[in-house]
C-alpha cells in the first residue's frame, strides 16, 4: 500500500537513472497518453508530492502518477527479468541503460506544466509530510480546519498534510495514545504538533527500506496496531479493535485500553 514514504523512495531511486539521459523508447496504453511523443526527450527532475509522483520533462510536460493501493514503479536493466507480469505494465520508459516500468497505477497521465498548475486536486494538497519542515503554526492551523471531525479522518485528509495513508494513521495514533474517534477540536495544539512529529519520524525511518515497519525489535511484529484487529495489544495485552472511518470507510486499528477518546469539557454557561 504505497504511502508518502514509498513515493519519496521511488522518486529517489528514479533520480538515479532518469535525469540527463535521453529517452529512446516509451510505451503505454494509448487511451491514457501518447507515450511515443516522449521519445528523444529528457527527464529534468522528479518530484514526490505526498502520494503523487511527478516526472518533469524538457518539453514542459509532466508524467503524473498515483499508485493507489497496488501500483508501483520498477527499475530494470535491459536484460533483467521483470518481477511483475508484463500484462500489468501500464507504462514503460527506456534510456540507454535502464527500463522503468509503472505497474497497475490508480492513475497515470501525461500533462503540460500549465495543466499541472491548474490541477485543482494537486493545488488543494496540504504540505508534504516528508517535504521541508512544516512550521508548528501551519500544522495547527491546517488541523484546526477539521475541528469537528475525528482525528482518524483528519490525519488521512490530504488537504491538511499530504502523504499519510492508512498504515501510518493507525501507527501514529497508537504511538501517541490517541483514540481515532477523538475529535480534532478536543486535541490540544501540542498534541497536533506531536502527531506531525511522530508521522515524520516513523515515515522517514522507512524511506530507504523496501520492508515497511514501525517496530524494530526483531520479534516478528512489524506494526504496533495496523492489521492487528483481534490480536493482543503489544503494550497491555488488551484485544485490539477495528473501526471504519470516513466516506471511504477506511479501517483503523487501535487499543481501547491504551487509546482513550479525549473529550474536553464544554465551558459552563455564565450565571444569570
Amino acid at each position: 500500500m504505497p504511502e508518502g514514504d514509498t513515493i519519496l523512495r521511488t522518486a529517489i531511486n528514479l533520480r538515479k537513472v532518469l535525469p540527463g539521459r535521453e529517452i529512446v523508447a516509451a510505451t503505454g496504453r494509448r487511451e491514457l497518453m501518447e507515450p511515443e511523443s516522449l521519445d528523444g526527450r529528457m527527464v529534468c527532475h522528479i518530484e514526490a508530492r505526498g502520494k503523487h509522483l511527478l516526472i518533469h520533462f524538457d518539453d514542459a510536460r509532466v508524467l503524473h502518477s498515483h499508485m493507489g493501493m497496488t501500483g508501483s514503479w520498477h527499475i530494470y536493466r535491459h536484460d533483467s527479468r521483470w518481477q511483475r507480469p508484463v500484462s500489468h505494465a501500464v507504462f514503460t520508459m527506456k534510456n540507454s541503460d535502464w527500463v522503468v516500468v509503472c505497474f497497475t497505477p490508480k492513475m497515470i497521465k501525461l500533462i503540460t506544466n500549465r495543466e499541472l498548475m491548474r490541477d485543482s486536486y494537486l493545488q488543494r494538497l496540504g504540505p508534504d509530510i516528508l517535504g521541508p519542515p512544516i512550521a508548528d503554526d501551519v500544522v495547527i492551523a491546517r488541523f484546526r480546519t477539521q475541528d469537528v471531525i475525528t482525528i482518524g479522518e483528519a490525519v488521512m485528509n490530504q488537504t491538511v498534510v499530504c502523504g499519510i495513508g492508512n498504515i501510518y494513521k493507525s501507527e501514529i495514533l497508537f504511538a501517541e495514545r490517541i483514540h481515532p474517534l477523538t475529535r480534532v477540536g478536543d486535541l490540544s495544539d501540542d498534541q497536533l504538533i506531536r502527531i506531525r512529529d511522530r508521522a515524520v519520524d516513523l515515515m522517514r525511518k522507512n524511506i530507504y527500506t523496501d520492508e515497511r515497519r514501525t517496530r524494530m525489535r526483531g520479534d516478528g511484529f512489524e506494526f504496533w496496531a495496523y492489521g492487528r484487529n483481534g490480536e493482543p495489544c503489544l503494550v497491555c495485552g488488551t484485544r485490539m479493535e477495528l473501526i471504519r472511518q470516513g466516506d471511504l470507510a477506511r479501517t483503523t486499528c487501535f487499543c481501547p485500553e491504551c487509546q482513550h477518546v479525549i473529550a474536553r469539557e464544554s465551558p459552563s454557561p455564565p450565571r444569570s
